[in-house]
């Protein structure tokens, strides 16, 4: 706030407090403020309040075009009106403000009116006092190198000596000049720093999109970063996370990014095997190891043999498996189902569960030993809770996949994308895939609002019961193409028996009648002590 103004003239007008109180009131502002424009002004503003001296303005010089003119512009200004200000555009050394731009010499008109070269551009005569005018001009440097002009108008005739006011206006005039540098190396740290951030964010994208992952929120580069710094060790990597967080895509990553990647990366869901069949699964058997073993297979260990086997929901193992993958695991062989002969396998292993395996430990349903094999590298996947910044990338990633795979052409409006970014998403990534093919498949427009988009999402679709499924192969059958998002308590334990009951003991007939996956199903058993 500029002080209350007195008349700089008054008799007894005490001129050294007056630049002691200007100098302090800029500093003020320097340590308020470093935007030059901000402090500039008041600057001037100050010079004509305390000091008298009127219509300051600074003139700086334009971008030059090449080969073109050099030009300066009155940037910051006080006691001008905004058209005056317009009209102040000068060529290097026209009239008095352009000499001083290119000689860098300050000049003093001490009467405007019997100066030939003094052009009036700024301010017409007949808008200045009808006293006699002078006119100061000092140049403004940076680097040694003149850039601009600190100008004012000061009546000629006043108790204070002229070489008071050079002296305070060359050090304005030189504090203008580091504000302004200041302004140059602020400007150019910044360029930098874009650019560098733009080839980070380039660089990210490709790392991430070399594993097909989506996004570049910190969450999910810790984790990528985590992935980089183990992938190329031997030791097991365990996957940590809720479901539907992209694990078996972090698992081929791991691959990816280690020695292997040209060798087998095979992938095998625990939760999807039946207990009985878990050995001839992983391990293999030999021809006539049981009825319908009519040739000998190599199970998924050997079929990964050089690469990597990613076996997701590990904590779904029985206690009799665990103890074989775990001497596996220790001594690098297996024996097939009907076998006496070991088999060497050299497999990087890459597990992934949504269980807390401490606590699965604690309760006799998972092997001690074995979990410390596994949890020698555990890496947790973030949510999508934790990746906001990725959930446009995310749906937009989405729409484009289902639109190629459906043949449709629709498009999310940027408040329908607003919307998905503000939603908690409890089902991660898969819950937000499903429902923007859903959309794709049933929106009736090619352009979704956030209003289309209200009826799609998991609130608006809570409360109906899940659809009856038709089966996969029925004509038009969209349903079976996306599964909604359902909670883990969607559907009660008598309703899982009665399904179980109806099938005779399929599970995966029983799933695809409630509207679930028969990971979903089998995951719904376990919580409710049915399995």
């Amino acid at each position: 706030m500029a002080p209350h103004r007195s008349d700089p003239d008054a008799p007894g007008t005490d001129w050294h407090a007056q630049e002691l109180l200007l100098m302090r009131e800029v500093m003020k502002l320097v340590g308020r403020s470093l935007a030059p424009a901000f402090v500039l002004r008041e600057m001037l503003h100050l010079m004509s309040e305390l000091l008298g001296l009127n219509r300051g303005r600074m003139v700086l010089a334009n971008d030059a075009p090449p080969g073109g003119e050099r030009s300066a512009s009155v940037r910051h200004a006080y006691g001008l009106t905004a058209e005056e200000v317009q009209r102040g555009n000068f060529r290097w050394g026209e009239g008095i403000t352009g000499r001083v731009l290119a000689s860098g010499l300050p000049a003093i008109v001490q009467d405007v009116d019997a100066e030939p070269l003094f052009l009036f551009r700024t301010v017409p005569r007949d808008r200045l006092p009808p006293q006699t005018v002078a006119f100061i001009a000092l140049p403004i440097e940076v680097n040694g190198a003149t850039i601009g002009v600190l100008a004012c108008h000061r009546i000629r005739s006043r108790q204070r000596h002229l070489n008071d006011d050079l002296a305070v206006l060359r050090i304005l005039a030189t504090l203008a000049g580091q504000l302004l540098r200041l302004e140059q190396l602020v400007a150019e740290q910044t360029r930098q720093l874009m650019a560098r951030n733009a080839a980070l964010a380039r660089a990210l994208d490709s790392a991430s999109a070399r594993y097909g992952l989506i996004g570049r929120s910190p969450a999910l580069l810790q984790a990528l970063g985590e992935l980089e710094r183990v992938s190329q060790t031997q030791a097991t990597v365990l996957l940590l996370g809720e479901s539907g967080t992209g694990k078996e895509l972090f698992a081929r990553a791991v691959h990816l990014a280690s020695g292997r990647h040209d060798q087998p990366f095979i992938k095998v869901n625990c939760s999807a095997i039946p207990e009985t069949l878990f050995e001839s699964e992983l391990f293999g058997y030999e021809k006539g190891a049981f009825t319908g073993a009519s040739a000998a297979r190599a199970g998924w260990f050997e079929q990964a043999h050089g690469g990597s086997i990613f076996l997701d929901e590990i904590g779904e193992l029985p206690l009799a498996m665990q103890s074989k993958l775990l001497r596996t695991l220790q001594e690098g062989t297996l024996v097939r189902l009907g076998s006496t002969r070991e088999v060497k396998v050299n497999v990087r292993l890459v597990a992934a569960t949504n269980r807390d395996l401490a606590l699965e430990v604690q309760a006799g349903r998972f092997r001690q030993d074995l979990y410390y094999r596994l949890n020698v590298i555990p890496i947790r996947l973030p949510s999508l809770r934790e990746r906001g910044e990725d959930i446009r990338a995310l749906a937009l990633h989405f729409v484009n996949r289902a639109n190629q795979a459906h043949q449709r052409n629709v498009n999310l409006a940027p408040d329908a994308l607003a919307r998905l970014e503000a939603h908690a998403w409890p089902g991660n990534i898969r819950e937000l895939g499903n429902l923007i093919e859903r959309l794709v498949l049933l929106a009736d427009h090619t352009l979704v609002t956030a209003a289309t988009l209200e009826r799609f999402m998991p609130e608006a679709m809570g409360a109906a019961p899940p659809p009856t499924a038709r089966a996969p192969d029925a004509p038009g059958n969209s349903e079976s193409l996306v599964r909604g998002y359902q909670s883990a308590q969607s559907h009660s334990a008598k309703a899982l028996q009665d399904a179980l009951a109806q099938h005779q003991g399929n599970q995966s007939r029983a799933a695809q009648s409630l509207g679930l996956t028969l990971r979903q199903f089998s995951y719904r058993l376990r919580k409710a002590g049915l399995r």
